[in-house]
């Protein structure tokens, strides 16, 4: 498989989280080998060409807010390795159907401004967290343990523990801004009724004005393979086309750290794991798939509202009530006819990705987990909402069901993007209740996937924790 016999660590799955495991341990001194099944490292950060020649799609994650804003991210040289950020002038837009759009500013106040008599209270449910982002993220980006800033993650708690439709409610009078907060929650992937879901709407929007949500020039596979690049630098090896059935197939270590989900992982560590640990990972629960379609388009989106080109992250679905009624469903197994949609535009600013005149679009929306739905009308319907003469750009389209997705990356199991359910009790204990969830019950066997906190996203902290924990049980190694 390598050219080492014999290697400190060996991480399976090239993701994030599966390279920033590898650099973290390489950091360390250790001789370290990545393996990983694609023909390209990435996991949920690749680019392709999905629908034309020259067309350059974003197979999953698109936009950055939690990658420039990740602490260990932030001790990469990415930009060293081709990572060039683009800023979009304003991060997000939220277009209604009587034409206009609402627009989330980098600036706190300028977003406020476009609120009228709920300027204040969104001036007081987010200005603290976006004033104080990198003390915030330095909490809620890892494991439960002691916090620096007590008093500002207690303010963040008794909001972000609640729902976020019982948020926006009690504290906005307007359609505008109750649409803008939940469509920012959604992200989650959970009832807008559920508790905590109103704490992705909290850490999204904060991120927002403090960060941008950014894209990276040229495709996410950049930020993949900048990490490649500079684990590569630090004397790591990475193997691809190379799946793992069994642990045994690996070659010897002192640690093994999987950049997979509980469903992997019983698959492949097998009996080398307790039957009461692998009981409870198998109780593990996925959230809501994802229906992915990518489009080559002969121009711009015609978005009603000129705002909208300001924007490379768009939500559509209008009001909250009917975004939580999207979201409400997939939680009682059918999809709505106008469901919730996440639209990227990114070819906008950042001509790279399509050929001179030409554009790509990014689309998805949340289905029931393993949905056989075709979402393609519905999708292309609420574009056409909110952009009419949309469905004539299209030149070009990749369709992707929530089993294509699966068999894109094992992880995305039933075409969960989030590596599991992020309700109260699994936005904690991922993928069990401990005090070290990257850890398991074999001393050098280890999780570092987003199966563990904290979760979803590319910010590469679910490897860089699983790292810490194996080099201070493995190694006896006091990391930075």
């Amino acid at each position: 498989m390598a050219t080492s016999e014999r290697y400190d660590a060996v991480v399976v799955g090239a993701g994030p989280n599966g390279l920033a495991a590898a650099v973290t341990l390489a950091r360390a001194g250790l001789s370290v080998l990545v393996v990983e099944a694609e023909p390209t490292v990435g996991g949920g950060a690749r680019s392709k060409m999905l629908t034309m020649p020259d067309f350059v799609h974003d197979v999953c994650s698109a936009v950055h807010p939690l990658a420039v804003s990740s602490p260990f991210f932030r001790t990469v040289p990415l930009e060293a390795h081709g990572v060039r950020w683009i800023h979009p002038p304003a991060p997000l837009a939220h277009p209604l159907d009587d034409g206009t759009a609402i627009l989330l500013e980098r600036a706190v106040a300028d977003t406020a401004a476009n609120l009228g008599d709920d300027a204040r209270a969104y001036t007081r449910m987010v200005a603290p967290f976006a004033d104080r982002f990198d003390d915030l993220t330095s909490m809620i980006l890892g494991p439960a343990r002691f916090p620096r800033h007590p008093l500002l993650l207690a303010r963040f708690g008794l909001r972000g523990l609640r729902s976020a439709t019982g948020l926006a409610a009690g504290a906005f009078d307007s359609v505008r801004a109750r649409a803008l907060f939940a469509g920012i929650a959604a992200h989650s992937a959970l009832p807008l009724e559920a508790l905590v879901s109103a704490s992705f709407g909290l850490v999204l929007g904060a991120a927002a004005h403090a960060v941008g949500f950014p894209i990276p020039e040229g495709g996410s596979q950049k930020i993949s393979d900048a990490l490649a690049s500079y684990f590569r630098e630090l004397g790591g090896e990475i193997v691809c086309e190379q799946r793992v059935e069994t642990i045994d197939e690996l070659p010897k270590a002192k640690a093994y750290l999987f950049d997979v989900t509980p469903k992997q992982l019983v698959a492949i560590a097998g009996e080398r794991l307790p039957a009461g640990y692998r009981a409870r990972l198998d109780r593990y629960r996925y959230g809501p798939g994802a229906f992915k379609l990518d489009w080559a388009l002969s121009g711009p989106i015609p978005w009603k509202s000129k705002d909208c080109a300001r924007a490379c992250t768009l939500h559509l679905g209008g009001t909250m009530g009917e975004i939580a009624a999207s979201e409400r469903a997939l939680f009682e197994g059918r999809a709505e006819e106008k469901p919730y949609v996440l639209v990227a535009q990114p070819s906008l600013f950042d001509p790279s990705r399509a050929p001179p005149g030409k554009h790509v679009g990014w689309a998805y929306c949340h289905v029931p987990n393993g949905s056989r739905i075709d979402m393609t009308d519905r999708i292309e319907a609420q574009v056409e909402r909110f952009a009419p003469g949309f469905r004539d750009l299209i030149v070009g389209r990749s369709v992707l069901f929530p089993s294509a997705l699966e068999r894109y990356n094992a992880n995305y199991v039933g075409g969960d993007i989030n590596g599991g359910l992020a309700d109260l009790v699994q936005l904690f204990a991922r993928p069990v209740m401990s005090l070290d969830p990257y850890a398991t019950p074999a001393r050098d066997i280890f999780l570092c996937s987003s199966s563990t906190p904290p979760g979803g996203g590319v910010h590469g902290m679910c490897g860089y924790w699983a790292a810490r924990s194996a080099l201070r049980r493995v190694f006896r190694h006091s990391s930075r």
